[in-house]
Formats: C-alpha cells, sequence, structure tokens
C-alpha cells in the first residue's frame, strides 16, 4: 500500500530514510530547515516542500535533538497528524514532547533506530518505537521500508532507554577494544592477531558458554541475588589492577587500588545480600547512584517562524 511520508531532516540519517521510503514505493515529502540538501531525492521523485506545514498525516523526523522538532513545528497545525521522531534525546524530554504533541492534535511515537545511515533498509536493521501501541501497528509496514519495527512499550521514553542502553554498551565495549589494542600494539602484537581473540571473548560474553557473563548478570539483576563466592569484587579488581598498573605504569598494588575505588561498597560486610564483595556489587551501586539527566530550562521550546522563543518554562498547548 502506497503512503505519503513526509520525512523532517535531511542529515545523514534522514536522507537515506527518505530513499528507502521512495525505493518502497511510498510518496515521499521532505523538508529541511537548512535549504538545498533535497536534491537528490528530488531526483528520484520526492517532493520537496517549502515549509513543514506542506506536510501530510505522516511524519517522520530525524534531526539533531528534540528541540529541532519544537524550532520546525513550533508554528505547523498538527491537528490529525502522527510523528514518528527518531531523533536523539533524553527520555524526560521524549515524555515532554509527546505532551507537547497530543496538546496540539497530534500523536507522537518516539524511535530509535540502531543502525548508521548504510544500514538503513537493510537486513539487521531496527528501530525501537515507544508509543500508542495502535498507532505502531497500523503503520509498521511503511516503517519497514527503513528498519524491522521493534515496539518497546507506551511510556514514550521507553524507545530512548533502549536505545541510549544498546549505545552505552557499544561504545564501551569498542572503547575497551580500543585500549586492549593499543595494549596489544605496546608490546609488538598486530591488531590483526588480536581480533580473533576479542571476537571470541565479545561472542563468548554473548553466548551460553562458561564466558556467558550477560545470562548469568541478568538472572542475578532480576533476583537480587549477588552469592560471590566465585566472582569477588576483591578478585577482579587486582586483576583490573594490574590492567591499570600495564596501561598507565606506577605501583601495581596502588593500581589495584584505584581500580577497585569505582565500585568501593559503601558499607563494609556482605550488605543487602551482595555476598562478600562480588563484583555485581557494580550494578546495585549503579542503581543507587544513578542520576536523572540533567533537564533543559523546562522547555527552550518552539520558536516563532520569526526567531523568537515562546515560553521558557515548559513546552506550551
Amino acid at each position: 500500500m502506497t503512503t505519503h511520508v513526509t520525512v523532517i531532516g535531511l542529515g545523514a540519517m534522514g536522507s537515506t530514510m527518505a530513499e528507502m521510503f521512495l525505493k518502497a514505493g511510498h510518496q515521499v515529502t521532505v523538508w529541511n530547515r537548512t535549504p538545498g540538501k533535497a536534491g537528490a531525492l528530488v531526483a528520484l521523485g520526492a517532493h520537496e516542500a517549502s515549509s513543514p506545514a506542506e506536510a501530510g498525516e505522516l511524519l517522520v523526523i530525524s534531526q539533531l535533538d528534540y528541540q529541532a522538532m519544537y524550532d520546525s513545528l513550533g508554528d505547523v497545525d498538527l491537528q490529525g497528524k502522527v510523528l514518528f521522531n527518531l531523533s536523539s534525546d533524553a527520555p524526560s524530554i521524549l515524555r515532554e514532547a509527546s505532551d507537547w504533541v497530543a496538546a496540539r492534535g497530534g500523536v507522537l511515537v518516539t524511535g530509535g533506530i540502531m543502525v548508521p545511515p548504510p544500514g538503513i533498509g537493510q537486513p539487521g536493521a531496527y528501530t525501537f518505537y515507544s508509543g500508542p501501541s495502535e498507532v505502531v501497528t497500523r503503520h509498521t509496514e511503511t516503517l519497514k521500508a527503513i528498519s524491522d519495527v521493534t515496539y518497546v512499550g507506551a511510556d514514550p521514553g521507553l524507545a530512548m532507554v533502549f536505545y541510549q542502553s544498546q549505545l552505552f554498551m557499544f561504545w564501551s565495549g569498542l572503547t575497551a577494544y580500543m585500549y586492549a589494542s593499543a595494549l596489544a600494539e605496546s608490546a609488538g602484537v598486530a591488531p590483526s592477531q588480536l581480533l580473533p581473540f576479542a571476537q571470541e571473548t565479545f561472542g563468548g560474553i554473548a553466548g551460553e558458554g562458561p564466558m556467558g557473563f550477560l545470562k548469568y548478570l541478568t538472572a542475578e539483576f532480576e533476583e537480587r541475588s549477588y552469592p560471590g563466592e566465585a566472582n569477588s569484587l576483591h578478585m577482579q579488581a587486582v586483576g583490573m589492577g594490574h590492567v591499570v598498573h600495564v596501561q598507565g605504569g606506577g605501583d601495581r598494588r596502588h593500581a589495584a587500588r584505584r581500580a577497585e575505588e569505582p565500585v568501593r561498597p559503601r558499607r563494609r560486610g556482605g550488605s543487602r545480600g551482595r555476598g562478600p564483595g562480588h563484583h555485581h556489587r557494580v550494578h546495585q551501586e549503579a542503581l543507587t547512584t544513578r542520576t536523572a539527566p540533567p533537564r533543559r530550562s523546562g522547555a527552550e521550546v518552539p520558536r516563532s517562524s520569526q526567531g523568537r522563543r515562546h515560553s521558557p518554562q515548559r513546552p506550551t498547548p
């Protein structure tokens, strides 16, 4: 079925999305805040709108953040429109944005796409969506032009929670590999020599074997059970201390203390069922100390068409 899709934002992500919608046979309108980016898409059959007010019922938004949506659509009548916003921002900002769109008669579905631009529309691509389930279901076939649809719940903030959790693991893992590769190279080991062992380590952590820590940890997180006998925090910190020592030099015992410091228990002993210094304490400490991301001053929300911002307090209806 052919659908009229309006793509707002023509950076690398938005342009590729628009191209995939065109290839899937949909009618596509495009608009970008900075003119001059639509030429290639127009040549493929897209219509370049002169204003976001020309948008159809279904909008797919790919911009820097949600403030960009406010700036772009602040003066647009959203009555009856469905907005799928795949921009990145804090979960709390997405929840505010959902209210802002609803106050203007529209419906917001939030999303986090889990591939870079070359992966959009390719096998294995998927996007987390959150918001009204019936709206996601109604547009699933259209959205499949850019990726598989993974619905995670009604809370508008959930798509970004899943998205940012994945990015946390992605960048932490890649950063660890960068340091590991540098360590190997310092001893004359080529990165290609380390690669197969890195692949085995990452695969093993996610697998079912003895190194399958993702599965083990998940069960213990949910049960709030931290036995600790086989995996003490002290034992892991000693090993990490050796890594710190190799990377930065200095006294080995001091390096071990440095490695353990970020997760040193606030109370001595095995409180709260976490066992004798179990390294899963890191998870409990993260739950305890995590703070919400800083809120913007309410809503730097939409500028008018003359560039003036509306209320500096919250997104206004």
